[in-house]
């Protein structure tokens, strides 16, 4: 699989990052963003855009799967201020992409509580549902939206939002804990990683993944 990310900085896309330079099956990952990343890779090739929104033309063709982990906190946000990250740039991606390559897997990392009326009292689930929707109408063979809710950060990993710092390192000793007694409550960077990587192997019945089938995705074997 040649896999392409968008957000590989992000405390999701370093877990996805990690676990596609891991798989044996993954020849290549492609990572598209506005500064170089530290990592450092046989399989890795770094794409720096001034703008993160520009064509690939026919270059897209070569990639299996977009894992589009790129987003904000809508915290002091407006809503137009987070629509312009998480609509409009997200469709400006996703919308290119899919001209040209239809036929590849694109993965948004979306959120659990997302509202898909678009029309809910909380703004940033109704900015995340009309931007599942829209991905949901741009023609991938396989468009799927993954719901994530509470995602412990392993391998070294770190958010880049200060305050979700602070949360990890405080609940860090008790993560074991919540994860026995929340089963499939709480995934892992890796667990997200592996949940990507096996959409694209065998495929999803659904294009609207929480957390539930998001954790059962990421055990799938070869043999199942």
């Amino acid at each position: 699989m040649n896999i392409l990310i968008y957000g590989a900085s992000g405390m999701v896309g370093q877990g996805v990052l990690r676990e596609c330079l891991q798989a044996e099956d993954v020849e290549s990952v492609t990572i598209a963003g506005r500064s170089v990343s530290p990592y450092q890779h046989p399989k890795l090739r770094q794409i720096v855009m001034s703008d993160i929104a520009e064509a690939w033309g026919d270059s897209s063709s070569q990639f299996d799967a977009c894992f589009f982990c790129l987003g904000v906190s809508a915290s002091g946000m407006t809503e137009d201020q987070y629509s312009k990250i998480t609509f409009d740039l997200t469709l400006n991606i996703a919308r290119r992409l899919a001209e040209s390559n239809r036929k590849m897997t694109f993965i948004y990392v979306s959120g659990a509580g997302t509202d898909s009326t678009g029309k809910g009292r909380v703004m940033w689930a109704r900015v995340k549902g009309k931007t599942e929707n829209a991905l949901l109408a741009l023609g991938f063979d396989s468009a799927l939206m993954f719901r994530p809710a509470v995602i412990q950060p392993l391998n070294g990993i770190e958010s880049k939002t200060s305050s979700y710092r602070l949360f990890y390192r405080l609940a860090a000793p008790f993560f074991p804990v919540l994860r026995f007694i929340f089963l499939r409550s709480i995934l892992t960077t890796g667990e997200m990683g592996n949940a990507m990587l096996n959409a694209v192997r065998y495929g999803s019945s659904k294009n609207i993944l929480e957390m539930a089938d998001i954790s059962l995705l990421a055990k799938k074997r070869h043999h199942e």
